[in-house]
């Protein structure tokens, strides 16, 4: 297949995607539209590797990675983070609940080694399941290597469909005090006059640490420049820390691209600035669903029912401990779920499903704004402490927990 014809059919899918959701107005999520479209083509007639193909290897969309994740760090700020306390503690109850009740149900019906595979790879992302999946492999258990991947490539058919219902539903109700002139938010009315300032900050030429440059210097490079320093030095400090303590560097470029924008050495969003978020973005999203090059027919045949039950299963946990801390710190049942759902996915997917959802909420800018302050934030930060901190750290744990080729029951 030639290059341009694989990224033309891959854009098309993704543009199908869009198109679908908006037209039922986000009920179904573009990502869960892509994510079948992508296994229907995997199972005919795409080539394995259509998305290098395409112009977009691992290498390429680990680099796409590593700027996204400190771009994302600089639309949060130390404050935010600390105001987010409640979303950080809703997002560890949600996990506490998966791997509770996995573990209850997982050893029910089947062997310990499938459960203890299970478990990181439904609380993260792809890190995770790669690390369990390479860790069955090493102890002699080939179907529990696709197993993990399997559970990371199929639990976002659960998860997208099931956060644009919740994200819908507290949207809603969200603009009916708005427009009822009785919605009131503390931390909301904060956010809205930090993302203010930060408007107006943005009209600024330069960040704050190169003001005495001339505008004209800024360039396209000198974002990106400045950008891919971040993420170097995040890789630095994760290599460095290794002999001590296994950090994700994606971990350290959240928290770098917070600490930068913190300092003035970068601007807020600065990918959008530089004009490289969009292709950014879609050379993610092209490799999250890529790994669905390796569910084939009969892998997921063989593996279906062990996947439904701790799928189901871990939705159940995330909601019955998310929604009673929910109730406790008073953030509606819609919300403390939404944000323990990100488990099942992280970022991108949370960015996308959310503005995703607000678009088709309403088309005023002010609503969109009350949202959007309302509901992103905490639906980044519930994704960042699952999938990227969370699930990478249960997988480093739980690997060495695989205690040898047992055969798993289907």
């Amino acid at each position: 297949m030639p290059q341009m014809l694989a990224l033309v059919i891959l854009l098309i899918i993704l543009y199908l995607g869009d198109v679908v959701s908006t037209r039922t107005k986000a009920w179904v999520p573009s990502m869960f539209v892509c994510a079948v479209l992508f296994l229907l083509g995997y199972w005919t007639f795409f080539p394995s590797d259509i998305v290098a193909r395409a112009g977009i290897p691992d290498v390429v969309a680990v680099m796409f990675m590593y700027l996204l994740i400190v771009n994302m760090g600089t639309l949060l700020s130390i404050k935010e983070l600390l105001r987010q306390w409640k979303t950080i503690l809703i997002s560890l109850m949600g996990i506490i609940g998966i791997i509770l009740i996995t573990i209850v149900i997982g050893y029910l019906f089947f062997d310990y080694n499938m459960v203890i595979v299970a478990i990181p790879p439904l609380v993260g992302g792809i890190v995770s399941a790669i690390i369990m999946a390479k860790g069955a492999t090493d102890a002699g258990l080939d179907n529990l290597a696709v197993f993990a991947i399997i559970i990371y490539v199929m639990q976002g058919f659960v998860g997208y469909p099931l956060t644009s219902i919740m994200l819908k539903r507290e949207g809603r109700k969200v603009l009916q005090k708005y427009r009822a002139g009785t919605w009131s938010s503390v931390e909301d009315d904060k956010a809205n006059m930090k993302s203010k300032e930060e408007v107006v900050s943005d009209e600024n030429p330069m960040p704050q640490l190169f003001a005495k440059i001339p505008a004209s210097y800024n360039s396209t490079y000198f974002i990106f420049l400045r950008i891919a320093a971040m993420g170097f030095l995040a890789y630095l400090c994760s290599t460095v820390l290794k002999p001590i303590v296994s950090i994700s560097p994606f971990v350290l470029c959240l928290l770098f691209g917070v600490i930068a924008s913190s300092i003035g050495f970068l601007e807020r969003h600065p990918l959008k600035k530089a004009g490289g978020f969009g292709i950014a973005v879609m050379g993610l999203m092209l490799f999250v669903f890529n790994t669905l090059s390796k569910a084939t027919p009969q892998m997921v045949v063989e593996l279906i029912i062990p996947l439904v039950v701790f799928i189901l299963a871990a939705v159940v946990g995330m909601f019955i401990f998310s929604v009673i801390v929910g109730i406790a710190l008073k953030v509606s049942k819609e919300m403390a779920f939404s944000i323990a759902l990100t488990a099942l996915y992280g970022f991108p997917a949370d960015y996308i499903i959310t503005t995703e959802v607000i678009n088709n909420l309403t088309k005023d800018q002010a609503e969109k704004e009350v949202l959007t302050s309302h509901m992103l934030p905490p639906m980044l930060i519930g994704g960042f402490i699952s999938v990227t901190i969370v699930s990478v750290v249960l997988a480093g744990i739980m690997v060495n927990m695989i205690v040898g080729p047992l055969t798993a029951v289907h």
